[in-house]
This record gives C-alpha cells, sequence and structure tokens, in this order.
C-alpha cells in the first residue's frame, strides 16, 4: 500500500472529524449498552422459543469463533508504516514495497507514506504523539546525533549479519551512521559533487581539459565570457541568492577536496579556522569582478541557472550528480556538457570531496514489532534492492561490492559523478553551532559581491564560531592524528 500525506491543514481538519466520529461511536455504544440489551434479549427470547432452544444455549455457541474465523485471525498480517521523503523515487519505492508485500513468507504488509514536503516535522510529531512509523527514512529527518538525543532510533547491531557488516565497514563514520559504537543505518546511495562544463566553450577558450586549479577556473571563466558576451554568454554561475545553496555545491567541496572539512572545523585542533577557504573565496570574487559571473546570479536561484547552462549560457557549473537527470528531463541540454573533479587552490587533492550520504533508513525506538521491521529493511539493504536502486531508480550506490557490478542508469552523464577515490563521507563535526551575526555562508558570499576585507572576515568567523561551539557545551576532543588524506579511496 502507498499513499500521499495531506497537508498541515488538511491534516488537523482530518484528525478533528476523527477525534469527533470515536468520541460519538463511544455515546452510541454506552446507548446500546443501557437500552439495546433490553431490545436484544427480548428478541433473543422469542428466537429462543421459536427455535426451541434456550437462550444460555445460544449464547454459548455464539461465544465459541468458528473455525474459518479462528484461521482468518491465525493469518491476519502485521502491518508495518514505512515514512520517506524520497519523492523524486516514488515509483521505484512504492513498487519495491508492492513486491515485497506480494513475496515476503513472514506474513508482513509493509505501508509506505511518501511525503511531499514537512517530513521532519511530521515525524517529529509522530514521535511526540505515540504514533511514529515502524521505519524511516533517516537522512530525512535530521543529523544522527539528534535523531539518537531524542530517541528515535533503534540500533541495528543485533540484528546485522557479518555478511552486511563486512559490506558497509568502510561506509561506517561516527555521527554519520554510527554513535558511540552503535550502528543506526546503513547507506545506499550518495551524492557526489563535479565541476559541469560547456565543451565547446571551453574548448574555444583554448582549454583542451578543465580546469585543475582555481587559477585556470577563473583564466576559463573570463575567456569564456569574453568571447560570447555578446550573445550573453558566460564563463561561470552560481546562485547567490541563497548562500548556503551556492557554496555548499561549490566552495565547500573545493574545501573539502584540498584538506578542510567544510563547515570550518578543523578535528586537529577541536576548533574553527576558515582560513582554508580564503583563496576559493577570492577566486569567485575574482571572477564577480571580472564579469565572468552570470549577471544576476546575486538574486537568482538554482534552477533558472541550470536552464542557462542547458541552453549554452553557461561555461561553468558546480552541482551535484543529481544534475544529469535534470538535462535529460528538467531542462533537456542543448549542448555537449561534461562534468571533472573541481579545482583547488593549486591542484592539490589534500582531502576528498565531500559526499552526502551514509545513512538511508532506520527502525523507529517506538516500533511494536522491531524484528519485523529488520525483515522489510534486510529485505531493502539486500543485493537485488540496492542494485536495482542504482540501475533502475538512477541513485548512485556507494556501497563498494553495488557499485563493482550494478550497471550505469540510463541517463547520460552520469558516468561523470561515479564515486571515486577523491570521494567520501568525512566524520560529522559539532552539531547546531550558530554564531553571532552572519553565519559563514552569508559572509563568504556578501565579499564575494561587495568585496572588503577577507583576512579581517574569517577572523570574525573563527572569533564567533569558537565562541559559539563553547556556548553549546558540546565536548569536542582534538584529534591530531587526523589526516584528511586517509579519507581517499584506496
Amino acid at each position: 500500500m502507498s499513499k500521499f500525506v495531506l497537508s498541515p491543514n488538511e491534516n488537523a481538519k482530518f484528525l478533528l472529524r476523527n477525534v469527533s466520529v470515536v468520541v460519538l461511536g463511544l455515546f452510541a455504544n454506552q446507548l446500546l449498552e443501557t437500552f439495546g440489551g433490553i431490545a436484544l434479549g427480548a428478541c433473543g427470547s422469542n428466537a429462543a422459543k421459536d427455535s426451541g432452544s434456550s437462550p444460555s444455549a445460544s449464547a454459548g455457541a455464539s461465544a465459541s469463533p468458528s473455525p474459518s474465523a479462528a484461521n482468518a485471525a491465525a493469518q491476519e498480517k502485521t502491518k508495518l508504516a514505512y515514512w520517506t521523503a524520497e519523492r523524486g523515487r516514488a515509483d521505484f519505492l512504492k513498487d519495491t514495497v508492492k513486491r515485497y508485500n506480494e513475496t515476503n513468507k513472514d506474513n508482513i504488509e509493509v505501508e509506505i507514506t511518501i511525503f511531499a514536503d514537512n517530513y521532519a516535522q511530521a515525524v517529529d510529531a509522530a514521535y511526540a504523539g505515540g504514533t511514529a512509523p515502524d521505519i524511516i527514512n533517516v537522512s530525512g529527518v535530521g543529523t544522527l546525533g539528534t535523531l539518537v538525543a531524542k530517541n528515535y532510533l533503534e540500533p541495528l547491531d543485533s540484528y546485522l549479519t557479518p555478511e552486511l557488516k563486512k559490506q558497509n565497514e568502510s561506509l561506517l563514520k561516527e555521527g554519520v551512521n554510527t554513535l558511540q559504537g552503535k550502528i543506526y543505518s546503513l547507506p545506499n546511495q550518495g551524492s557526489t559533487y563535479r565541476l559541469l562544463y560547456n565543451v565547446d566553450l571551453l574548448n574555444k577558450a583554448g582549454y583542451a581539459k578543465p580546469p585543475e586549479t582555481l587559477d585556470e577556473l577563473v583564466d576559463a571563466a573570463k575567456k569564456i565570457t569574453q568571447a560570447g558576451k555578446a550573445e550573453g554568454v558566460y564563463g561561470f554561475a552560481l546562485p547567490y541568492k541563497s548562500p548556503a545553496s551556492a557554496l555548499s555545491r561549490s566552495a565547500a567541496v573545493i574545501a573539502s577536496l584540498t584538506g578542510y572539512e567544510k563547515s570550518g572545523f578543523d578535528f586537529k585542533t577541536g576548533k574553527y579556522d576558515f582560513s582554508g577557504y580564503a583563496e576559493i573565496i577570492q577566486a569567485f570574487r575574482q571572477m564577480w569582478v571580472d564579469g565572468s559571473t552570470f549577471p544576476g546570479s546575486e538574486s537568482t536561484d538554482i534552477d533558472p541557472l541550470k536552464a542557462q547552462f542547458a541552453e549554452g549560457k553557461i561555461g561553468f557549473l558546480l552541482s551535484s550528480s543529481n544534475e544529469p537527470g535534470v538535462f535529460k528531463t528538467q531542462f533537456p541540454a542543448k549542448i555537449k556538457w561534461a562534468a571533472a573533479t573541481v579545482p583547488t587552490g593549486k591542484g592539490v587533492r589534500g582531502g576528498a570531496a565531500y559526499m552526502t550520504g551514509g545513512t538511508w533508513y532506520g527502525i523507529s525506538k517506538q516500533s511494536k514489532n522491531k524484528d519485523k521491521a529488520w525483515k522489510f529493511l534486510s529485505y531493502m539493504y539486500g543485493d537485488q534492492v540496492l542494485t536495482e536502486s542504482q540501475e533502475v531508480a538512477g541513485w548512485l550506490s556507494m556501497v563498494p561490492a553495488i557499485v563493482a557490478k550494478a550497471k550505469l542508469p540510463d541517463i547520460p552523464g552520469t558516468e561523470y559523478f561515479l564515486p571515486g577515490k577523491y570521494d567520501a563521507i568525512w566524520p560529522q563535526p559539532p552539531e547546531n553551532i550558530v554564531p553571532e551575526g552572519k553565519n559563514s555562508d552569508q559572509a563568504f558570499v556578501d565579499y564575494i559581491i561587495a568585496g572588503g576585507n577577507l583576512d579581517k572576515i574569517i577572523q570574525g568567523l573563527n572569533d564567533s564560531y569558537n565562541a559559539a561551539l563553547s556556548r553549546s557545551g558540546q565536548k569536542v576532543t582534538p584529534n591530531p592524528s587526523f589526516n584528511p588524506s586517509q579519507l581517499q579511496q584506496k
């Protein structure tokens, strides 16, 4: 079974109507017990006389269930509620659940609910009301630390087979899918990030291959703009209207590949230090000053820029592995495009470009059927479903055993985004750090557009974030031996 949830207002009306029905039902039952028993008793007495049997005999017969009723009760299925926010793969997930319901031998029926929006709020409300689903899409709710602190998730350690543990051992990260030695979720797909480029525009700028350094990116973007500005062609674009969207798909990826954790946290010292962003933000500022950045980027969301890239008006765009599907269906590309590993300051790759992912599904702490919930999860985490997730649904698997054998989905450009040596899930930095004043994304985008003193901005961010870390009360232990290059795949 599957369904889509109602809007918050519709849900409120739905709940009020159901509460009213329950109250009226209870009142009606009370009336029947008070008055209906007399009428039923009279009818029963007459019936007994007509049939030649006693009332007590009739009562005894009705108290014993028929063999067919007893058999039906024995065959009643265990129903499991499964909630997810993965609406982009709704058809695949519904078909997968349908197949499980039709083929499982454990008398389990799974009902999938796919949320269009407000998923995290709906999950919080369900847990608060004691009506949480049995299985949840962990990655759509919040960070693992937050979910465990709220007592939402059941550890999976006692359920995992040695084979499943071995298949995922290289992907388990503290604070991502494990916490204090306990496993709460396993990965499936992951999103990688690349430098997307217009092949023809790059060649016209005199480049035979995509830039590997920030200086090359700035130079190529400037040459593309000089050659095509009259036709509305520009070298570079980011959606600066939303600083977090702009920098999470670009500067954060470059920083992590260089060797800096994307949030600015330094695991070696246990402090925040945004100096690793300096040359990246300066390069973005230079492309703004050069006029190489697509006009209006400061007030534009990402989708219009994707559309312009697909039309051939933008040379470079930094974004995620969602884009091949976008350029196949949402904004069909009219150009020859490709993608490459993001450039770094001097071409140095001292870390790994961060991937999003690492979790998929988990079992609710409130579930009354945890063993059967695991039976369903073991099906979802099985090779067949994980393989189909890539081949049919178009997700890119991050599980090495699946990557080795699964075919690519029929989406041009997917091959550029396959997880490789320089892609990784990073350890989890401190959570919910809220500085006073501007956050790092806003401060950096303001500098890119308006200029200023970048050194002073970085020092201010270091001070405000470290003060916020101290206020948070989180215990942070420095790890002087942390080496970001060890995140690279061997």
